[in-house]
């Protein structure tokens, strides 16, 4: 201990802006090891990768624990010495969104002569008639306060409002939408400070870079949201390092008034204080936590501990150098995405959370897990954390403190969390005992579920409509309370200016323009493929282009002049074409450089330059490759100067060319208008050049576009360049060559194209948005919003769904189909599924030549039987369920797989099975009956007649309950169409119309509120009811949703399975066989069993427990009694026999054309963007060509 004291006196005997950055860190990385004798003095700022992974794996080993741990001893060392963190509450009050909508009617389809037609209306309207417009009101009148310290849930159905009024509090809302109404934190409006950065907004959608890895991606957030720094404090640096500043900063006061504040976690200025006051009173502090203080206080790091933090507490670092890929390239999974843009905000020094659905694609237990450190956050950091769920688990909502409930944009509770189930209670309405509170909440305010919730029998029930819940809100305990607060208005001077941002940007403009710098050189390098491809494609055509246009054929004459001018203006078109990969690779980033942008992560300068400097290289070196190739070949002239002056033009070019297109792609942003627009501007280029029409042939009106045209410079510059060469001047060229060589232009020019060309590239690199369209809504659907009869389902349930039963029951509709189909039985037994280690693996110490993802597992799945398929994060659900699919091209699959006691031959399994993936991937230009038809005509037997499958058809609607939107369109998902709960009914009609007697589900809840997770699961159930065999994978399933299912095969950590069996009535089956394991806590009442079979499995409560519940399996009386019923179903039945099929396809190969013709013809037809966009193109470049050719010919 002697030997650490005079080591800590060393470091405090430092200038203070080396103190701040020296720490005590244990020569062996151990943490917490209380023998400080190997102890030595560090510069935190040079910690390296692996230093930081190791100093964080060993400082949170139970993120549940250790993170609670961590945190309050950073709290308790900043409390004692008088530092108090700053508090942001946030208040909201007669808070109104509206938007303008046109109202149009009928549901026309978008179709090419629909869209034609509501063109040429516009034009037709008489002058000063009115349009058919309204506005819609999509928050309506809301109070609230989000206090600091306490974590918020924010519950409703789809369509209520919830991310408008995330979106609103954190200033993110679109500009087209009215806001009325006051909005304060600390008191200060919006306009007083800068929201987007004392603030974070995380969005439900996740939009990332996917050429970078996780830890890349939270590195270059930390960075640019100036990680231990606070945006609006001056810097530090330079004062910091003469301690006799130290004395003006007033840090040594103790009146809390003067104290500065932090951020979630200690910033540069804090820590000046802290160090300043603990040196005063003597105190030492704990090695580890000054380490780690001092290290995520420093700003501007390229690698930030902060960054590895994060990755720990989100269970990233297990996928922490994994590429986050995406629908091309193979990456991390939609939870760890989901995760991924959760801590790409909270990474950065924010002081208020609103989270907008984060826990979407999880199981139950990796959902609490994220939850519990949040909470733990807002308790001990006394953060203000607002979180949206969808269908929180019973132990997740038990986390929160406070509690939003909203519908149809109004708030109906707004209150303690724990005191909701009193207040509906004394409406009437009282959960029942196997209800999670969250579903009864949402399911209470709705027409079609409010009636069971009644209990006070001896009184009629009446329907209370959403407005009465927030009419008497307002007149209950909790409304008035609230009304109290916000009539006394918030004390500016409690709020220290650290507490909130003025500046808009946590860096300075060199700091920012470097961070994005090394992004985009990062990400060149991982494209390096496209632009050696390039280089090597422009290499061949070069090869090509100088032998066509070889030396020896050409003379230095009148007639071969023109072939030199042909042979140089192709150059100039192959470079300007070959920057055409630029637009593709802008357009893929642009959703995440405008979601950047808004939250002030950079301004538009700092992304464009880096894009556009960096690309310098690449077009020396292309440009170059092009020159050296062809110049001597074709046989320009000899001079040196003269090549290298041709290098030079055709390097400006080619900078032109790429910043045109990168123009091109952030004007237009999506991919049919901005490929539209690229070549039309190569087209334009290319017509005004001055080769094809000489500019005095130009109509004088016209002839601006010849100078407006890069390509005309660099024409003039590589003609004069060419034909003012020594050996030109004995050939007396004509007139017309001297006009195509444009040698009317001054000799001057040669100079002013290079200058203009790189004007020209200069002027392209600008990113704006474009601006924003106009919303429409159809006439029936403004009345059914302004009727209210029933907007629980905001604006996406049918009529179908209007008119059905209650959903907690999930009663499946019985009868059979129309098509008989054979029932099949699947045995699995000894399946084993393993991959060649991946090379990162190897490196880092792997030795396995194999990595084992499922091992021996057993089971069987029968027909009429739904069975679910758990297991945490990584256990292989999704590989088991794609083996026995035969969905597994590569890695190395063992064991046997029977179908109905038949080996399976994956041919003729495939013609029986149907698979419904996670994402809903559907054509949108075709609607749902169509959809449906078009599988039914590609799967179903040639032998069965049109009117037989017209009825199966609708009989499979009628089953999944899409009958009543069978019209509908598809549509874009988030952007028009179907909404997510009715595109997952869809991939299920489309695999059920195939007549499969197989089908596998991956995670068809996802994503969805309860209640449409209980419609989706209504029409699963119904499925099985025909007789199918259906096995699921499932996330986060409330307690109504598991026990609809009838067995359970589940998986741990490492594809080992450690249960297949019944659920039992109430999961008793699933709770007595796990409560008979001695050390297994019991489960508590009410708590859901899927989620407490999911933690008392998990693998820290497995290693808590010295349990392994795989071998506890395997010597189970279960095992032997499936291992018995494996072995009865692996024989096939008497008189039964193998799957056979005369060919490999149902139909042939006229029956599949005439299918994909017919999709094919209404996709194009209702594609009216496309081609509109398509005849534009044409029209123009036939009114260009007639206009500039006009009276141009000669009469023969």
């Amino acid at each position: 201990m002697a030997e650490y004291d005079s080591q800590w006196a060393a470091i405090e005997r430092l200038p203070t802006f080396e103190r701040l950055r020296s720490s005590l860190f244990d020569n062996n990385g151990d943490v917490g090891d209380t023998d400080n004798k190997g102890k030595r003095a560090i510069d935190v700022t040079k910690l390296g990768a692996q230093e930081r992974h190791l100093f964080i794996e060993k400082l949170i080993k139970h993120i549940e624990h250790d993170n609670l741990h961590l945190l309050r001893k950073i709290k308790n060392r900043i409390d004692n010495v008088g530092v108090k963190l700053p508090t942001v509450e946030v208040r909201y009050k007669n808070l109104r969104v509206e938007a303008e909508c046109e109202v149009v009617h009928g549901k026309p389809l978008p179709t090419l002569w629909n869209s034609l037609k509501s063109i040429l209306s516009v034009f037709t309207k008489l002058p000063g008639s009115k349009s058919s417009q309204t506005k819609i009101s999509i928050i309506n009148d809301v109070c609230g306060i989000i206090k600091p310290g306490r974590i918020t849930l924010l519950l409703g159905p789809p369509g209520c409002g919830k991310t408008t009024l995330l979106k609103a509090l954190s200033r993110n809302l679109n500009q087209s939408l009215k806001i009325t109404g006051e909005i304060s934190y600390n008191g200060y409006k919006l306009e007083e400070f800068v929201p987007q950065k004392t603030s974070s907004y995380i969005s439900q959608n996740d939009l990332h870079i996917h050429e970078m890895t996780v830890r890349e991606i939270l590195d270059f957030s930390a960075r640019c949201q100036g990680v231990g720094s606070r945006a609006g404090n001056f810097s530090l640096e330079i004062l910091l390092k003469d301690d006799s500043v130290i004395d003006s900063l007033s840090i040594h006061n103790n009146d809390d008034d003067n104290n500065n504040n932090t951020c979630f976690w200690p910033n540069e200025e804090v820590m000046v204080e802290v160090s300043e006051r603990e040196k005063e009173a003597g105190v030492v502090p704990d090695p580890d936590i000054d380490t780690y203080m001092k290290a995520i206080s420093v700003k501007g790091l390229k690698g930030s501990l902060q960054t590895d933090y994060i990755l720990k507490i989100l269970a990233l670092d297990i996928c922490a150098d994994t590429l986050v890929g995406n629908a091309m390239r193979r990456g991390i999974s939609g939870g760890q995405k989901k995760r991924l843009t959760t801590g790409e905000m909270i990474v950065g020094p924010t002081k208020a959370l609103f989270m907008d659905e984060i826990t979407n694609g999880l199981d139950s237990s990796t959902a609490f897990q994220v939850v519990t450190c949040l909470q733990q956050m807002a308790h001990i950091t006394d953060a203000t954390v607002l979180v949206s769920l969808l269908q929180p688990a019973p132990e997740t909502f038990d986390l929160f403190d406070d509690l939003i409930l909203m519908s149809e944009g109004r708030i109906v509770y707004h209150g303690p969390r724990d005191h909701i189930l009193e207040y509906f209670e004394d409406w009437g309405f009282r959960c029942p005992e196997r209800k999670g509170v969250a579903d009864f909440v949402q399911e209470v305010i709705s027409r079609k579920d409010q009636a069971q919730y009644w209990y006070h029998m001896e009184v009629p029930y009446s329907y209370v409509s959403v407005d009465m819940f927030s009419r008497k809100f307002k007149e209950s305990p909790y409304g008035k309370k609230l009304d109290e607060e916000l009539s006394e208005p918030y004390d500016k001077s409690q709020s220290h200016k650290d507490a909130l941002s003025f500046s808009v940007y946590s860096l300075s403009k060199w700091e920012l323009f470097r961070a994005c710098a090394s992004r985009e050189l990062l990400l060149m390098k991982r494209n390096s493929f496209i632009y050696i491809f390039k280089t090597t494609q422009l290499f061949v055509i070069g090869c090509i282009t100088m032998t066509v246009f070889l030396q020896t054929q050409m003379d230095i004459d009148v007639l071969h002049a023109n072939y030199y001018m042909g042979a140089l203006f192709y150059s100039l078109n192959i470079l300007l074409v070959d920057g055409l990969p630029e637009l593709a690779m802008t357009l893929q980033r642009l959703e995440v450089f405008y979601k950047q942008k808004e939250f002030c992560f950079y301004p538009a300068w700092a992304y464009a330059i880096p894009a556009s400097v960096l690309k310098v290289p690449l077009s020396f070196v292309e440009s170059l490759v092009w020159t050296s190739l062809t110049y001597y070949v074709i046989g320009y002239s000899p001079e040196a100067k003269r090549f290298f002056c041709q290098f030079i033009l055709l390097f400006a070019v080619h900078l032109s060319s790429l910043s045109m297109f990168r123009f091109v792609a952030a004007v237009f942003r999506t991919h049919t208008f901005a490929m539209t627009a690229g070549s039309l501007a190569v087209f334009l280029q290319f017509v005004f050049g001055g080769f094809i029409i000489t500019q005095p042939s130009m109509p004088v009106w016209l002839k601006w576009g010849f100078w407006v045209s890069p390509l005309t410079y660099g024409e003039i510059g590589l003609s004069l360049n060419e034909f003012l060469a020594p050996r030109w001047q004995k050939v007396s060229l004509s007139l017309h060559t001297k006009k195509s060589s444009l040698f009317y232009a001054d000799t001057t020019a040669q100079e002013q194209g290079a200058d203009l060309l790189d004007v020209d590239s200069s002027s392209f690199n600008k990113h704006s948005a474009p601006g924003s369209s106009r919303a429409i809504i159809s006439h029936e659907k403004l009345s059914e919003i302004r009727g209210s009869e029933d907007s629980h389902d905001g604006t996406h349930l049918d009529k179908k769904s209007r008119n059905s039963p209650p959903l907690t029951t999930i009663e499946p509709k019985k009868g059979r189909m129309v098509l008989p189909f054979t029932p099949l039985t699947v045995v699995f037994q000894d399946v084993q599924y393993s991959v060649d280690t991946p090379l990162e693996m190897r490196e880092n110490g792997f030795t396995n030549k194999k990595l084992q993802i499922l091992s021996d597992i057993m089971g069987a799945l029968r027909p009429g039987v739904l069975t679910a398929l758990m297991g945490v994060s990584g256990a292989g659900k999704t590989t088991l369920l794609d083996v026995l699919a035969g969905r597994k091209t590569n890695g190395y699959i063992e064991g046997q797989i029977k179908i109905g006691g038949y080996p399976k031959v994956q041919e003729t399994f495939a013609r029986v099975s149907g698979y419904c993936e996670q994402i809903d991937i559907h054509s949108p230009q075709i609607t749902i009956e169509e959809s449906v038809i078009f599988s039914a005509w590609l799967r179903l037997s040639p032998q069965i007649d049109t009117k037989t499958k017209a009825e199966f058809v609708n009989e499979v609607l009628e089953t999944i309950e899409l009958d009543g939107i069978k019209d509908a369109l598809v549509g874009i998902p988030g952007v028009t169409g179907l909404s997510n709960e009715q595109r997952k009914r869809l991939t299920i009609a489309v695999e059920l119309v195939a007549n499969p007697s197989i089908i596998f589900m991956d995670e068809p809840t996802t994503g969805l509120d309860a209640r449409a997770a209980a419609i989706v699961m209504r029409a699963v159930k119904n499925a099985a009811d025909t007789g199918r065999t259906i096995v699921c994978t499932i996330h986060q399933p409330s307690i109504d949703i598991f026990e609809a299912f009838d067995e359970l095969i589940l998986l741990k950590t490492g594809g080992h399975l450690i249960y297949s069996g019944q659920l039992g009535e109430h999961s008793s089956s699933i709770i007595e066989y796990f409560e008979s394991i001695p050390r297994v806590p019991k489960i508590r009442n009410n708590y859901n069993p899927a989620a407490w079979m999911l933690d008392v499995t998990s693998t820290s409560t497995e290693a808590k427990l010295g349990i392994d519940f795989a071998l506890k399996y395997r010597e189970s009386a279960l095992y032997e009694k499936n291992k018995e019923l494996v072995r009865q179903l692996s024989s096939p039945p008497p008189g039964s026999r193998d799957l056979y099929f005369p060919t490999l396809f149902s139909q042939n190969g006229w029956g599949q054309f005439k299918s994909c013709l017919w999709k094919q013809h209404l996709a194009y037809w209702r594609s009216p963007a496309y081609n509109l966009m398509r005849i534009v193109f044409a029209l123009i470049s036939a009114l260009i060509f007639g206009v500039l050719y006009w009276n141009q010919g000669k009469k023969m």
